[in-house]
This record gives structure tokens, C-alpha cells and sequence, in this order.
């Protein structure tokens, strides 16, 4: 079928060169009055309809669209053949050549099939081919049956012709009686198939999206303006609206030939809307050549021609000047031919680069991009441009999200949506036109997105490059991300070193805030009872003697004093580390602690033998911070100490029934940030539970080095 498009295309194109050299030899002949209003048209028509319905018709066999237009283009060329050969061999000649009334007899009925392929048929199926629905089909046989009635009518009924009026019809049958009404008949269906089609094309319109909406708007401006000039050429046949003595008016005939031009330029532009790349790249490379053929003609011609003319002979090609106009066009052609490939670009693609331009300048960017930290940007900015989108963005994923590193323009970032999900291969983008996943190595590593303008869409050649920037952009993604995520590793390193430094500073001052108690704690309790002993002690000594019931008496109050000190510097060491918990562990230390909290308290370390003496003292006073809080704040009915081990762990609980309170809105006392600082001193962790009116729980667990010993039972 592709060999047959092409054929038809070279059909198309050899009839319109056949008709412009007629049309050149018979250049002098004016046409005959009736005639379209000037000539040459048609065989433009045949050269764009051919060529826009061969690039169908060869990307898309089964759309009939690109053979509709092939047709056309083969009627076109037939139409202006005929049209010049009955000038040239009737009009041009002083003796007429055969078959000259032959060519003006096609000319007077092939335009009705011609145009209704356009007007019509073309309107019916764009784009794809299809009818709108088959309550449409009523237009295509009126259409069609308006087609033949009319073409049957002017190409049988006798008479001068009707765009050949020099001559007589040579295959005229019957009567003009019988003919005309028919002929009135099936024009008047062909106008309602016209309007039938370009009623269905606004239809069709108003229910598209997307690509579809954006061909059909030209499309659809292309036939309004044919039907308005078809319309306007029926009118003026009535009778009384203009003179026949003055036939048929110039103005309408030009205006209808001018708005059948509107329907190859609205149909190669909606097929560039696809901006597939191989088209594009034909036209682009269309364009350059033709600017260089027309550049390399105009320098010959005012080379060789031009200045030949004046210092050389005309009978004769001047060698001389042959050459150095091969040499002018050899130096300047490089310099011209890259203006003329810019100028194309700019025609083709309008101010954003060409794809393979965007492909071309990021693989050049691809070995710096690899370690640099502006990659994501770059990759937007590449999007963006290449698209001419609205903005365009690079995505990174973390854990099963999106989160969005990069967009371009970088002013509609706070505008721009910053995290997007991941279904399966798919990657969902709020507000995006087209997304899609960058992966490398089977693994995904993030996305790139492309959000359009409002009433543009995503075309094909788009669509297609973002696949291309996807497959290159893997390995600078890799590196991106991991560039990303060492960052990352590093702020948490560093926030981890800052809290590990306020927690070192907590524990110091805590250290020294303890010492100060106990400085002070020795100052103002033992130190003074020491104090008062000695003065008794001189008393007792100066009253030996002379008072002995007074001085057994201070001897008495000095026992009970000596015994008092010793409790409290007891009570004072057991604050800097218990010699229970030393000499028998954990258990025995906080039974003998328990015993004299104000509350009860239940605790349950069954199976809790010995560990390392940080590891019981880090728990140890855990846990009586913890009791102290329940003593201030919790108003607590009772308290539950729960003591677990295993080989790698201790692990501790105190739970109470008090009124709770919100860890998400209360911040941490000293006591609990104590707590916490002890437990992770030794590399363990912390849990507070609790809620108002719920009690509250603290516990945490406290490694236990392999190599201090397994714990002992």
C-alpha cells in the first residue's frame, strides 16, 4: 500500500508538470470567459494535497484520510492538464490540436467530486478516519448522491461547456430541459452534504480533547471559510442576482479557489500538530534545502548571468565565471547553510530548540552533569525548553514517594506540586500532563514531569523525547540521588553530633549540679553535726571533772549525734552510688529503696540476675527518677516496676495509673531528659507512653556488651 501511495503521488506530480508546461507554451492564450480566475491553481493543489495525503497515507495505511487527499491531489492534476492542454491546443494554436474539447469537457465537471472530498468527505472522517457516529452517514450519501447528479448533469448536458464555454460539450446527451433541474437538484444536495460535513467537524470538535481538539481547530477554520465561499458561488447562480450578459463574477470564482488553498495548509498543519519526529525532520530539512537551492540559483544567475552579461559574450558560457561562482557558493555556503538551518528551526519548531538539539546539548552536559549538584536543574531546564512547556520537573524517590529536587522555571516552584506516588509502573504526577518513570538497572530512581500550558497538549514528538531524556538520564539520576542522600547522611550525622554535644552538656552540668548538692548536702548537714560533736566533745572534757551526770549526758547526745551523721552520710553515699547495689544488684538496691516511697510500689524482676555496674546504675537511677515523677506530678494509686534481660539487653519499665498527660504538646522535664541522656550514654533508647487521664509509662533498654560476660543469674 505504501508503493501505491507513492505511486499516486508521482501521478499527482507528473500531471501538474505536465500542466505547467502547457501552461508555459500556451502563456499568451487568455482564457475563455467562464473559466476559474486564474490558472495554475490546480496544479498547486496537486503538488500539496498529494505530497500531505503520501505522509499519511505511508505513517497510517488504514486512515483514509491520507488517501482522500492523495485522490484530490490526482483530481487536481487531472483538472489543470485538462484545463491547459484545451487552452493550449483550442486557443493557443492557429491550427487546433485533437482532443482539445475533450480536456475542456473534464474541466467542467471533475471540480464537484474534487471539492467534495474536501468538503465533504475530508470533513466528515477527520482526523481519524472514522465517522462521528453512524447517524452521520445520511450526510455522506446526500453528499455523495448530490456528487454524481451534479457531475452526470454538467458532464452530459449539451451545450457550450460550463468552464469551457469556446466550445461545445462532445459528449453531450439529451437535452438541456432535462439536464439543468438535475443539475439544480444535485448541487442543492451536494451544499447540504457540505453542510452536513462541516456540521459534524464542529461537533466533533466541541467533543475532542487533546491532540484531536488541536487539529480540528484548523481544520475547522479551513472549512468554514470553504463553505462560506461555496455558499456564496451557489448564490450568485440564482436568478436575478447578477446579469448572465455579464457572466459569472471573477471575484466569487477567485474567493473560491483562495479558500480551497486553506484546506492542504489547515491539513499539513494539524498533521505537524503530531511534531512526530520524522516529520518534522522532512520539513525542516525541506525548508533548508529549498533556501539553499533558491540562495545557490540567485548567485549563479547574478554571477554568471548578471555579470556575464555586461563583460562577457551571450553565446558562450564564460569558464571564468562558472568557477568563481563555484568557489563564492563552496566559501559561503557552510555560514549561509547554517543561518538557513536556524531560520528553518525557528519555522519548524518556533523558538524552542529542536528535540534533537535538547537531545544533542544534554548529551554534551552528560560527563559534568555526573558529578555536578545542578544536574536535576538541568534536566528541568532541558525538559522545559524542548517542550515549550510551562514548567517541567525532576523527581526523586524515597520510600515508594516522589519527591520533587528540581522544576524549571524556577519561579513557579512554590506553585508547583512537591510530592507525587508511584502505582506500579506508573508514576502519578498532580497536575502534569505527561510523567514518566527514569529507572537504571531494573530499579527506579525518580520521574521527570511535564506540565503544558492551558489548551496545549502533549504531542507525540514530545512525548517521545521525555522517553529519550528518561533513558539517558538513569545513570546522572543514580548519581544525583546518591550525591542527595550522602548530603542527607551528612545532616543527619551532624544533627546527631549536635544532640550527642547537648547531651554531653547536659551531663556535665548535671555532674556538676551534683556535686554542688552534694557539697552542699555536706556543708549544711554533716559538717555542722560534726561541728556541734567537737564543741560537745571540748564541753565534756572541761566538765569531766567537776559535773559527771552533765557530762554522761553530752556523752549520751553525742552517741545519738555520731549515729544521726552516720545515717545521713549514708543516705548521702547512697545518692552517688548505693553500696546495696554494688554489693547484691539491681533487685535488692530498689526493694530496699521501695521500701521507703510514700505509694505503693509492686516490682516485678523475676530472672533479673547481675550485669555490668554502669548498665545497673544507669537503670537504677532511671528508675527513681522516674518514682520522683510520679510523686510530684502523677497522684498515682499504684506503681509498677517491670526488670527484663536477656543476653544483649536490660530492659525496664515504670508504669502508674495517674492522670497522664500529651507528649505531643508537653515538653520533657529534667527529670525524663535525665532519663534519656543516661540511657543513651550507654547506646540504648527511651519510650515515654502516656495520655491525659491513661497513667503513664517510661521505658527503655540498655545494651549489654558480649564481651563484659554473658549476665549472671
Amino acid at each position: 500500500m505504501v508503493r501505491v501511495a507513492w505511486a499516486l503521488w508521482g501521478a499527482s506530480v507528473a500531471l501538474a508538470v505536465a500542466a505547467l508546461v502547457l501552461l508555459y507554451l500556451g502563456r499568451e492564450a487568455e482564457p475563455p470567459a467562464g473559466s476559474f480566475g486564474f490558472r495554475g491553481f490546480a496544479a498547486v493543489f496537486a503538488l500539496v494535497f498529494s505530497t500531505v495525503g503520501v505522509l499519511i497515507a505511508a505513517r497510517q495505511q488504514g486512515n483514509p484520510i491520507g488517501w482522500l487527499l492523495l485522490t484530490m491531489g490526482l483530481f487536481s492534476g487531472v483538472q489543470e492538464l485538462g484545463q491547459e492542454y484545451a487552452i493550449y491546443a483550442i486557443l493557443a494554436r492557429a491550427t487546433p490540436l485533437p482532443g482539445g474539447a475533450v480536456g475542456g469537457w473534464i474541466l467542467s465537471w471533475i471540480w464537484v467530486p474534487l471539492t467534495s472530498l474536501a468538503t465533504v468527505f475530508l470533513f466528515l472522517l477527520f482526523p481519524g478516519g472514522r465517522l462521528l457516529s453512524p447517524r452521520w452517514r445520511w450526510a455522506a450519501g446526500v453528499g455523495m448522491a448530490g456528487v454524481i447528479l451534479a457531475s452526470a448533469s454538467l458532464a452530459l448536458s449539451p451545450g457550450p461547456l460550463e468552464n469551457f464555454a469556446v466550445v461545445d460539450n462532445p459528449l453531450a446527451i439529451g437535452s438541456s430541459s432535462l439536464w439543468g433541474p438535475l443539475a439544480g437538484i444535485g448541487l442543492t444536495l451536494y451544499l447540504a452534504g457540505v453542510v452536513g460535513g462541516a456540521t459534524s467537524l464542529v461537533v466533533r470538535f466541541t467533543r475532542s480533547r487533546g491532540d484531536e481538539r488541536q487539529q480540528i481547530k484548523w481544520l475547522a477554520a479551513a472549512g468554514v471559510l470553504v463553505a462560506a465561499a461555496l455558499f456564496l458561488s451557489f448564490v450568485v447562480e440564482i436568478p436575478g442576482v447578477f446579469r448572465p450578459d455579464e457572466g459569472f463574477p471573477a471575484w466569487v470564482e477567485n474567493a473560491v479557489v483562495l479558500s480551497f488553498l486553506a484546506i492542504p495548509a489547515a491539513t499539513g498543519i494539524a498533521v505537524l500538530k503530531y511534531r512526530l519526529y520524522d516529520i518534522d525532520l522532512v520539513v525542516n530539512r525541506a525548508v533548508v534545502y529549498a533556501l539553499l537551492a533558491a540562495l545557490v540559483t540567485a548567485t549563479y544567475l547574478a554571477v554568471v548571468v548578471g555579470i556575464g552579461s555586461l563583460f562577457g559574450r551571450g553565446d558562450r558560457p564564460n569558464v571564468a565565471l562558472s568557477i568563481l561562482t563555484t568557489a563564492v557558493v563552496a566559501v559561503a555556503f557552510q555560514p549561509v547553510r547554517t543561518r538557513v538551518q536556524h531560520l528553518a528551526n525557528r519555522l519548524v519548531y518556533g523558538k524552542r530548540a529542536t528535540p534533537y538539539e535538547v537531545l544533542a546539548e544534554f548529551g554534551r552536559r552528560m560527563e559534568t552533569a555526573y558529578t555536578d549538584e545542578d544536574a536535576p536543574l538541568r534536566m528541568a531546564r532541558a525538559l522545559a525548553e524542548g517542550t515549550d512547556a510551562a514548567h517541567a520537573a525532576v523527581w526523586f524517590q524515597v520510600s515508594g514517594r516522589l519527591r520533587r529536587v528540581a522544576v524549571w522555571p524556577p519561579e513557579v516552584a512554590s506553585s508547583a506540586p512537591e510530592a507525587a506516588t508511584v502505582s506500579g509502573d506508573r508514576v502519578e504526577v498532580p497536575g502534569a500532563d505527561l510523567s514518566l518513570p527514569v529507572r537504571h538497572g531494573g530499579e527506579l530512581l525518580g520521574a521527570l514531569s511535564v506540565a503544558k500550558r492551558p489548551g496545549d497538549a502533549i504531542r507525540p514528538a514530545e512525548e517521545r523525547l521525555l522517553k529519550d531524556l528518561a533513558s539517558q538520564a538513569g545513570l546522572v539520576l543514580r548519581n544525583a540521588r546518591l550525591t542527595e542522600e550522602l548530603r542527607a547522611r551528612l545532616e543527619q550525622i551532624l544533627r546527631q553530633a549536635d544532640e550527642l554535644r547537648a547531651s554531653r552538656q547536659r551531663i556535665v552540668a548535671a555532674q556538676d549540679a551534683e556535686r554542688r548538692r552534694i557539697e552542699r548536702d555536706i556543708h549544711d548537714g554533716a559538717q555542722q553535726h560534726l561541728v556541734a560533736m567537737m564543741v560537745k566533745l571540748r564541753l565534756a572534757e572541761t566538765m569531766a571533772a567537776r559535773d559527771p551526770d552533765r557530762t554522761s549526758r553530752l556523752l549520751s547526745e553525742l552517741q545519738s549525734d555520731m549515729q544521726g551523721t552516720l545515717d545521713e552520710l549514708r543516705d548521702l553515699a547512697r545518692g552517688i552510688y548505693p553500696p546495696l547495689l554494688a554489693d547484691q544488684g539491681l533487685r535488692a538496691a530498689l526493694d530496699a529503696q521501695l521500701r521507703k516511697v510514700p505509694f505503693p510500689v509492686r516490682l516485678d524482676a523475676d530472672g533479673v540476675g547481675r550485669f555490668p555496674q554502669e548498665a545497673e546504675a544507669a537503670v537504677y537511677f532511671c528508675c527513681l527518677e522516674a518514682l520522683q515523677n510520679v510523686s510530684k506530678y502523677a497522684r498515682a494509686e499504684e506503681v509498677t516496676i517491670i526488670l527484663r534481660q536477656d543476653e544483649h539487653e536490660l530492659r525496664f519499665s515504670v508504669e502508674d495509673d495517674g492522670v497522664g498527660f500529651d507528649p505531643s504538646t508537653t515538653p520533657r522535664g529534667a527529670g525524663l531528659q535525665n532519663i534519656a541522656d543516661r540511657v543513651a550514654a550507654l547506646g540504648g533508647s527511651v519510650e515515654i507512653r502516656s495520655a491525659p487521664g491513661e497513667g503513664t509509662s517510661v521505658s527503655g533498654q540498655v545494651p549489654i556488651p558480649v564481651e563484659d560476660g554473658a549476665p549472671a543469674n
